[in-house]
């Protein structure tokens, strides 16, 4: 069974105290959707919600538009982010015998356990107890327990915690290959620069609730229309003409900026002023007013970071 994992109007609550509120985002076949929020917004709930480890109290999860089953979930491959190895197995035997538990036959499994392996950089340590691996090769190991049995869907909690930066472009390289493969993959992470690089989509958690979710670069794009960096060098125009100030206007590089209903100062460097576009704000007459001011160097929508989003929504 494959296709699209859908969350639809998920609760739950612990004690009388909500968990998740309506928690509903969709991850897609062949894309990598990077789940983030503060820790105790939901994020762990909701996974073990999807793995079937917690039952929801209301709503629906669903995969290729059906329930899920046991079956199904079997067929799942989940990272906690406490690992959950045995650190006194060696690492083909371990992962040989998760092989098994997920039903692969024997021969299928040492296949699959070799693959992985040499795939992470790990088969000259096959052999190895787990406890004697370094933190980073242990988180390998346990992405390889995820992977073993071929999963439809990849459920991992923060996969590059303790990674040196070769190690994580390592590990989202792996991980991409197999969203290309037609795997949806959801991951959560406090990196938030590494989930802006690598992921197509992204879910962000407030207290329980999903506060923005969809493709990356439409989350970004829809903050960018708030704001405009604008350049403007003082003096002449291009005719040589020195531009006219109409009688009682500010003076200085945002000056043009009281002349424009809706429009406010967000911050300044130097000429450069980025400012903040209220609700109907015209951004043309923002541009007639600065060029009346001056030479227009600039003048481009600012594009947030996740960082920046995620501040602002979880605020």
């Amino acid at each position: 069974m494959q296709g699209e994992l859908t969350l639809i109007d998920v609760n739950r609550s612990f004690g009388g105290r909500p968990a998740l509120v309506d928690v509903g985002f969709t991850v897609r076949p062949g894309r990598m959707t990077g789940f983030v929020g503060a820790n105790g917004a939901g994020k762990t709930t909701t996974m073990r919600i999807v793995l079937g480890v917690l039952a929801a109290d209301s709503g629906r999860v669903e995969l290729g538009g059906r329930e899920l089953t046991l079956d199904v979930r079997r067929r799942f491959g989940y990272m906690p982010e406490e690992r959950g190895l045995y650190p006194k197995m060696t690492l083909v035997d371990q992962l040989v015998y998760l092989g098994r538990v997920h039903g692969l036959d024997a021969p299928t499994a040492r296949r699959r356990t070799a693959e992985l392996l040499e795939q992470l950089g790990l088969a000259d340590r096959a052999r190895d107890l787990l406890q004697t691996l370094s933190l980073g090769n242990q988180q390998r190991v346990q992405v390889a327990a995820a992977l073993v049995h071929d999963p439809v869907l990849l459920v991992l909690d923060e996969p590059f915690s303790g990674l040196d930066p070769l190690a994580v472009d390592a590990m989202a390289a792996h991980l991409r290959a197999r969203a290309d493969a037609g795997v949806p993959v959801l991951f959560s992470s406090h990196q938030l620069e590494l989930v802006e690089r690598v992921c197509d989509d992204i879910v962000i958690i407030h207290r329980g609730r999903v506060v923005a979710s969809g493709p990356a670069d439409q989350v970004r794009a829809e903050r960018a229309g708030r704001r405009m960096r604008v350049v403007v060098e003082p003096g002449t125009d291009d005719a040589g003409v020195l531009p006219s100030e109409p009688e009682g206007a500010p003076t200085g590089v945002a000056s043009f900026l009281e002349q424009v209903p809706g429009v406010s100062l967000h911050r300044q460097d130097g000429r450069a002023v980025v400012v903040e576009l209220a609700e109907g704000a015209d951004d043309q007459a923002l541009l007639a007013e600065a060029q009346r001011h001056g030479r227009v160097r600039e003048f481009a929508p600012v594009v947030p970071t996740l960082a920046e989003i995620f501040r602002e929504v979880v605020r």
